[in-house]
């Protein structure tokens, strides 16, 4: 069988009657992982930064602990745009220093002249230019993203925020929301966790599902010494344990995903669901130091 080829025509985006910034912003917010920053959810559109406008998106990276504020614009940068961007970027870096934020643009032409700003720019100041292309294809448009510039400082601070709407403290949701962003069988690790930490602790413990995060935490509130990210095959599952670092170590010796995180005050380790089997001695011991009892019998 031959293979059939096909030239696309460029499109203007900015000129496109029917597309216009509110559309891609309206885009990137149903699926913020087609720009190319990995997996991002998405957190807020137009946030107000305080004198300054309206962030056009803010997505976060769990895995990293960071934070992307991203700056949208058809046609031609500009230096207003890249400004802005910057402008948001240490607006949110110093009111949310428990993340790392990197400063994304996103335009349909990045300059050269732009472009050599940019790269002295992200010298000092954590950056990304992602140059956005629309192709007509029969009769659809697909946006091709292209990374011109990608230059990032890895830092992690110390506590972990999930506000919405510009405020702190956590966003609550109910199961039915993790049980459309995981499958049934993350979800049922998350319950053995919960499971096991009241049997650890002699404590009920019970499952409080936030929007970036599901806590597990004591019947009737207290601290949450164990939280979990539950993917559609993975679940991350993070915890102040005694020696975050040797923690990270011992995963990585075994091979599973494993990273400091929340100022390195925690260890965050990834777990397939089959894995948390696997895997299980080590696993069980993991819980019990973060939820503070004695794990010699688990050596």
């Amino acid at each position: 069988m031959t293979v059939q080829f096909t030239t696309p025509d460029r499109v203007d985006l900015k000129s496109h009657p029917d597309f216009t910034e509110k559309s891609l912003q309206e885009l990137l917010t149903k699926d913020p992982t087609i720009i190319g920053l990995g997996d991002v959810d998405f957190v807020m559109a137009e946030k107000v930064q305080p004198k300054a406008g309206r962030l056009d998106l803010l997505l976060h990276d769990d895995q990293l602990n960071r934070r992307y504020e991203v700056e949208l614009m058809l046609g031609k940068t500009d230096p207003s745009h890249i400004m802005r961007c910057i402008e948001y970027w240490d607006i949110e870096r110093r009111r949310y220093p428990a993340y790392d934020h990197v400063a994304v643009l996103v335009a349909e032409d990045i300059t050269s002249r732009f472009l050599n700003l940019m790269a002295l720019l992200s010298g000092t100041i954590p950056l990304i230019a992602i140059q956005m292309v629309g192709l007509r294809i029969d009769d659809q448009i697909a946006l091709h993203f292209v990374h011109v510039l990608d230059q990032t400082t890895l830092r992690t601070d110390d506590e972990y925020e999930s506000g919405a709407g510009g405020g702190s403290g956590p966003v609550t949701v109910d199961r039915a929301y993790w049980e459309a962003k995981a499958s049934p069988e993350v979800l049922e690790r998350c319950d053995a966790v919960c499971a096991m930490a009241s049997e650890f602790t002699g404590t009920t413990h019970v499952l409080s599902f936030g929007k970036r995060l599901i806590d597990v935490v004591p019947n009737g509130g207290g601290q949450a010494p164990l939280w979990i990210v539950a993917k559609k095959t993975l679940l991350r599952i993070g915890g102040y344990v005694t020696d975050p670092e040797e923690w990270v170590k011992r995963f990585d010796d075994l091979g599973q995903t494993a990273t400091l995180t929340r100022g390195n005050k925690s260890a965050l380790v990834s777990f397939k669901p089959t894995e948390c089997d696997s895997q299980a001695d080590l696993f069980r011991t993991f819980l019990k130091d973060a939820l503070g009892v004695d794990v010699e019998t688990e050596e």
